[in-house]
């Protein structure tokens, strides 16, 4: 048993074309709103994530401009994760982005491993919205900060609001005390937007808090590993 999945997302973005296609089909791009570093050599997409690579992907369509694929290989049990890309430009300089992710998740557990990845997807979706419209054309550098296993997550992500200064029901648009704007949240992560960077808090596969950055300026790592500390603990 397993679940083949596909998640259509859309946006309209106030940046030309040439921009998206640096977002979506380039090393650099990609790396500055996605998850980890991404690296784009030839036929191949490599992402890694802290320390690991993840299943490295093929590029199954290239128009430039328009449209970019790739895909990993099916594994022994069947699992596969593919990403399709299409950019329309439109009136008044900016663009339309579509972003198409599919492929199967096997096992008797899937749902929770689904609903991660769904959640996932939203974020660096809406990540990649909001580089596109404050950080075009800027090459970030991926920040990756891994927090101990989290026994009890609403109160961990309770500390962590607490930590940033947000209270009650946060929702897309609330001021950060300190200086910048949640640009994104659900049950599973956290995005703020200030000058200098686009800043994640998520829920990781196996219960870990992850900080997941795309800095334009300096990070101060310490200051987000202790904050994933003191919330796990």
């Amino acid at each position: 048993m397993g679940k083949e999945f596909e998640t259509r997302l859309e946006a309209e973005v106030p940046a030309g074309p040439e921009q998206v296609w640096q977002a979506i089909a380039t090393g650099p791009g990609i790396s500055s709103w996605f998850v980890g570093r991404t690296e784009v050599d030839g036929d191949t997409v490599r992402t890694s994530f802290g320390d690991d690579w993840m299943p490295a992907g093929t590029v199954s369509v290239v128009e430039p401009g328009r449209r970019f694929a790739y895909s990993s290989a099916p594994g022994p049990d069947g699992r596969f994760v593919a990403y399709e890309y299409l950019v329309e430009g439109v009136d008044r300089g900016s663009t339309v982005v579509r972003a198409v992710t599919s492929g199967f998740l096997p096992g008797e557990d899937w749902a929770g491993e689904y609903e991660a990845m769904r959640s996932g997807t939203e974020m660096f979706f809406r990540t990649l919205v909001e580089y596109l419209r404050f950080f075009p054309g800027r090459a970030a550098t991926p920040v990756t900060i891994f927090g101990p296993p989290v026994d009890d997550w609403p109160r961990a992500w309770g500390r962590v609001h607490e930590a940033l200064g947000l209270r009650g029901a946060v929702r897309a648009g609330d001021p950060v005390p300190g200086g910048g704007v949640v640009y994104f949240t659900n049950a599973h992560s956290l995005g703020v937007r200030t000058a200098d960077g686009l800043w994640r808090v998520l829920r990781g596969m196996h219960g870990a808090m992850i900080a997941s950055h795309a800095a334009f300026g300096p990070v101060d790592s310490d200051r987000w590993r202790l904050l994933l500390e003191k919330s796990g603990s």
